[in-house]
């Protein structure tokens, strides 16, 4: 204890005059002086103040202009145009070589490739920080140990130039970075302020932790919806390093948190127990040495993830290297007060600076031990491959061929082995047709990633989450799919191309859109935004097209050729051109007269209304269900959406807007006026999609009249009376949902099941808001089946609420309505099976009461 307050005495002098920034936080090393510290490139010392990013990235390219043992690439850019660097730091001779050894490096990951001697390879790791923006202190240590390994003279960092390969990526998610900085920077006192109530240390909404679109991506490196993430998945899988490293904060009266994770209950059932009860071990007792020599306190074993796939410091995990997490109590700000005194920035920074190099030495120490584990790990990843009685698995919608592409192109992404399927084969209940479904062998090197996007996880070792309990991306995709141990499988897929499909030639009646594929919708508001007249066909039917007597679905587009503004051939030109940038393949008819169904002509078809959408955001709201639905707007839809922040929505006009997206949050804010404006609103033809606890607060408001499960007299009875103390948070936590996939039923008549072709739908849940299905019989079009669980963890308590509720409700308000969702129709923008179910909310609302 006396050393650790000392340590929080030296991080409170490193913000006055004269104080000696290297005797903080490189005491008694001597560095080379042409390579300038950090302190000396700022103008001021590491934590004083939250270093942009900019700077951050100069610092970098100092180091790049000056050193011959440093290099420094630019691997892609945020959605700010902010740039994603790599300084790879290494001796002359490796720098020199940099591409044969990464050549050679990654034979250990094909077990197809001879064995290099490990004995002859440098170690790879790779220091990975800030991926929250808001838990700065990484930047800054990131900043620090690149001038260690590159300055120091000290015998351990010799040998780490000579002897290892070091890539630092200073800071994962600079959008938010900068979002923090600014935030703690601007509102810094002088002195700096400890008192945790203070302006610096409570972000305002929706605070630097999340990127662009308000998106964890520390949860991304699975889904890989963003771009910060596609690039680095990409440049990993060029590496494989042995090591990687993740660094975070938690809460300012912690203390210092370093794996092993929770045995058991907090890992990941793809990956050897070898990682964790040896590798974990060897690494542990390096961090514990370098914290121990600085007097911090630390703890492991007792909490944080190590499950879910998309975590930085597990996905190397299921990549034969070691992820590391490391999390540091944070001063959210300059200086917050603690339960052990005041913690300063610096402070933060010094843990996380002991940690890296921490990590560097013991790397450098298990180099072979780690090469050989590279190569164990997918040699045995192909030999389990091979013993797993599915063989295959063969998957593919014959209906949606945008949905295919996106999927085929995530698993090629992920570097998994996919072929194309060479004929017409049933397997479980799906059929899959030669031309329209792929197959993946499961006796490859990346079979742990197959089974990630494949495998339904149904037993646990926990009950309790830090995060979701359920992953399986093939349903995420709600892609058809099975394992199949008979097939023999086509070419293999090595890129993706879109297909050109034949624009129809000479004079037509009309142009029909099948709603089925993925992009329709897309392709449906460009031609809006192009001034072009689309209908929507209600009922099934089967009209004569330039492809014979085709078969269309409820939900089917129809451009007409006359009602149109355009001139005729403007109409057809820009059919054609928006068709080939959508991938749409367009039909067209010569008549009115339909073969069998409803006519074009038909009561029972309608114009489309070009809809006009607001979201409420801000305060009280949940930042990263907006940012999902934000993000589906501008990246799969190209539809501009508008953001009310919830202190403005005084000042809307409802009547400016088709449709009202309420994401779940704290409505309280709303004044008696503004839910009588809403109120009027929705009666008079408005269209209000409610996303969860949003529904409970319009129940509340008396909007909507539905009714929740009830079991509390059944919880009561199967309830302990009593229970030891220590038990709380596991008892209590596992009647939780934190995240599961469940098997729901289409009503495929109702608008919003538009462009499904198949009545059951795997969906996401990670709430437990438990609705009854209306009480209009017509007007609950998604429900569970009765044994709906897939996947994940739920209690039986919660399975027997679930299968008395509803997945989404239309609740009529007089010529209005309210479509609730108690799912997560847009979860992490990778949802791509349920998204239209959303969208269809956007486009068809007032269709569907």
């Amino acid at each position: 204890m006396k050393n650790q307050l000392l340590s929080l005495f030296v991080g409170l002098l490193i913000s006055l005059p004269g104080f000696s920034q290297s005797s903080y936080y490189f005491p008694g090393e001597t560095f080379d002086p042409s390579i300038p510290s950090p302190e000396e490139f700022l103008g001021y010392p590491v934590g004083d103040w939250h270093t942009r990013y900019d700077l951050i990235v100069k610092y970098f390219e100092k180091l790049d202009e000056i050193s011959e043992l440093a290099e420094l690439k630019t691997i892609g850019y945020t959605y700010e145009h902010r740039p994603k660097i790599i300084l790879t730091i290494a001796s002359v001779a490796h720098l020199g070589n940099l591409e044969d050894i990464r050549k050679t490096h990654i034979q250990l990951a094909d077990p197809s490739q001879p064995k290099p001697n490990v004995a002859e390879m440098p170690s790879i790791m790779h220091l990975g920080y800030g991926v929250h923006g808001n838990e700065p202190s990484s930047a800054e240590a990131a900043m620090l140990s690149a001038y260690w390994l590159l300055a120091s003279q000290s015998e351990l960092a010799q040998n780490l130039r000579e002897n290892s390969i070091v890539h630092f990526d200073p800071t994962v998610n600079p959008d938010g970075r900068d979002r923090h900085s600014q935030w703690a920077n601007s509102n810094k006192g002088f002195p700096p302020v400890a008192d945790p109530m203070d302006r610096e240390h409570n972000e305002a909404w929706p605070s630097g932790r999340t990127n662009h679109y308000w998106f964890d991506l520390n949860r991304d490196w699975l889904p890989l919806a963003h771009v910060e993430s596609q690039v680095k998945i990409a440049w990993y899988h060029d590496w494989y390093p042995n090591v990687t490293t993740d660094f975070h904060e938690m809460g300012t009266d912690a203390t210092y948190f370093f794996e092993p994770t929770k045995p058991f209950g907090s890992e990941n059932p793809v990956i050897p127990r070898k990682n964790y009860d040896d590798i974990n071990v060897r690494f542990a007792n390096y961090f514990a040495k370098y914290l121990d020599e600085i007097g911090s306190l630390y703890y492991t074993k007792e909490s944080f993830d190590n499950s879910y796939p998309g975590y930085g410091s597990t996905y190397p995990d299921i990549q034969g290297g070691l992820g590391l997490v490391f999390e540091q109590a944070s001063s959210r700000g300059h200086l917050q007060s603690s339960q052990r005194g005041d913690v300063s920035f610096a402070f933060t920074i010094k843990n996380h600076l002991v940690s890296s190099i921490a990590t560097m030495e013991a790397g450098l120490d298990n180099r072979t031990y780690m090469h050989d584990y590279l190569r164990e790990f997918f040699e045995t990843a192909v030999s389990e491959g091979a013993k797993d009685p599915a063989k295959n698995y063969v998957f593919g919608d014959e209906f949606d061929e945008s949905r295919n592409r996106l999927f085929v192109k995530f698993l090629l992404d992920h570097k998994i082995k996919v072929y194309e399927n060479s004929s017409d084969i049933k397997s479980g209940d799906y059929s899959f047709k030669k031309g329209k479904s792929w197959i993946v062998p499961t006796a490859q090197p990346q079979y742990r990633m197959v089974r990630t996007m494949f495998e339904d996880v149904k037993e646990f070792a926990d009950s309790v989450f830090y995060d979701a309990s359920a992953w399986t991306m093939a349903r995420a995709y709600g892609m058809p799919f099975a394992p199949n141990a008979s097939i023999k499988s086509g070419n293999q897929i090595t890129e993706i191309t879109a297909s050109s499909f034949e624009f129809p030639t000479g004079k037509s009646y009309a142009y029909l859109i099948d709603w089925a594929d993925y992009y329709a919708p897309k392709m449906l508001l460009a031609l809006q935004e192009a001034g072009v007249h689309v209908e929507i066909i209600n009922r099934p039917f089967t009209a004569k097209t330039q492809k014979g007597d085709t078969k269309f679905a409820a939900g089917t587009l129809m451009i007409p050729t006359g009602f149109q503004k355009l001139e005729a051939e403007k109409v057809k030109s820009t059919i054609q051109e928006l068709a080939k940038e959508n991938t749409q393949q367009i039909y067209a008819t010569t008549t009115g007269l339909n073969l069998e169904g409803i006519d074009f002509g038909s009561n029972l078809v309608g114009a489309v209304t070009k809809p006009k959408v607001i979201m409420v955001v801000g305060e009280g709201i949940s930042g990263t269900e907006a940012g999902e639905i934000w993000f589906l707007m501008d990246s799969q839809l190209g539809m501009p959406i508008t953001k009310v922040n919830t202190e403005d929505m005084g000042r809307v006009n409802l009547y400016d807007y088709t449709t009202l997206i309420l994401p779940s949050g704290n409505y309280n804010f709303l004044s008696e006026s503004n839910i009588t404006h809403l109120k009027d609103w929705i009666s008079r033809g408005g269209t209000v999609i409610s996303m969860k606890n949003a529904s409970l607060w319009l129940n509340q408001k008396g909007i909507i009249k539905e009714t929740l499960v009830d079991t509390s007299e059944e919880d009561k009875a199967t309830e302990p009376k009593n229970l030891p103390f220590a038990v709380q948070r596991d008892h209590e936590g596992a009647k939780s949902v934190g995240g599961s996939i469940y098997m729901a039923k289409l009503d495929l008549t109702h608008p919003i099941a538009y462009g499904y072709q198949r009545a059951e739908i795997p969906v996401y849940r990670n709430s437990s808001i438990f609705m009854k299905p209306s009480e209009n019989k017509y007007l609950t079009p998604i429900r569970y089946i009765d044994n709906p669980f897939l996947g994940g963890y739920i209690s039986k308590a919660n399975l027997n609420k679930l299968s008395q509720s509803a997945s989404v409700i239309i609740s009529p308000v007089g010529s209005g309505r309210v479509v609730n969702f108690f799912d997560s129709p847009n979860f992490r923008g990778t949802w791509f099976g349920t998204n239209k179910l959303f969208l269809n909310a956007i486009f068809f609302g007032n269709l569907m009461n």
